[in-house]
């Protein structure tokens, strides 16, 4: 199947066909891993993070040694040449000139979209501020169908900074294409889904509700986690951490 995107800025730049493809294939990868280590011989992979990364960053650089390409770039902007005043977009078109692919994260919402319009190879955003993270939510969609064997009919919470966090908002427009899914948004009120994407999501007809509280959650079949995300925040709203965390701490729980 050939995909019909080259770029991938947004979670739903992937139709639903195009990611059972994609599931599929990581499947047999996942599975027979030396068939592929040659996949991406003789190809470049840009990394370019203006933002701290550890997992985004590094499962990049190995999955492409793994498949047998080769990996340039940086992981902190003091060491790229916008440090000194250059534009984005140069940035962008020169490292175009020396890969065939590139990842970025960048904190400004929209960043990976204004890459894109300007590199003439693809580019796949590995977050943009408090935007989009459309490879993370790849993963979890992928992990959801191993272990649920679906991605529809499910009873999904998602517990955090819902107003900052880029993998909630990815993973709930994606998870939103998906035939009779519930969710349930659990976080102070401050915190709360931005109201653009809870429109968006009430009117492709979603079930959505909205808690304050972490008990009573014995129906759900998912609990998404997220950390607060202290640098995306107002000094007004930082200053209510220790609150937010004492009432949300992280957990263990069993659900079935």
């Amino acid at each position: 199947m050939q995909l019909n995107i080259k770029h991938l800025c947004h979670s739903l730049d992937l139709s639903t066909q195009e990611l059972d493809f994609l599931f599929e294939l990581a499947s047999k990868m996942e599975k027979r891993p030396k068939e592929y280590s040659l996949s991406c011989q003789g190809n470049i992979l840009g990394t370019l993070f203006f933002e701290p990364s550890t997992r985004t960053r590094l499962s990049f650089e190995s999955a492409m040694q793994r498949l047998g390409g080769q990996v340039l770039g940086f992981s902190d902007s003091a060491q790229s040449s916008t440090s000194k005043g250059e534009s984005l977009q140069d940035t962008i078109k020169v490292m175009a000139s020396y890969c065939d692919i590139m990842v970025m994260r960048h904190p400004k919402e929209g960043s990976a979209l204004l890459a894109s319009q300007c590199s003439n190879v693809p580019v796949i955003n590995g977050g943009d501020g408090g935007h989009q993270h459309p490879t993370q939510t790849l993963t979890d969609l992928f992990t959801i169908k191993t272990k649920f064997g679906r991605l529809d009919n499910l009873n999904i919470a998602l517990c955090g900074d819902l107003k900052h966090g880029r993998t909630v908002h990815s993973l709930l427009l994606a998870l939103s294409r998906y035939d009779n899914n519930k969710f349930t948004l659990i976080s102070p009120n401050e915190l709360q889904i931005p109201k653009y994407l809870a429109n968006q999501l009430l009117g492709l007809g979603c079930e959505i509700k909205v808690k304050t509280s972490l008990r009573d959650l014995n129906s759900i079949d998912i609990l998404y986690m997220t950390r607060i995300q202290k640098e995306r925040q107002t000094v007004w709203l930082i200053s209510k951490n220790s609150k937010i965390s004492r009432k949300f701490p992280v957990f263990w729980c069993n659900m079935t």
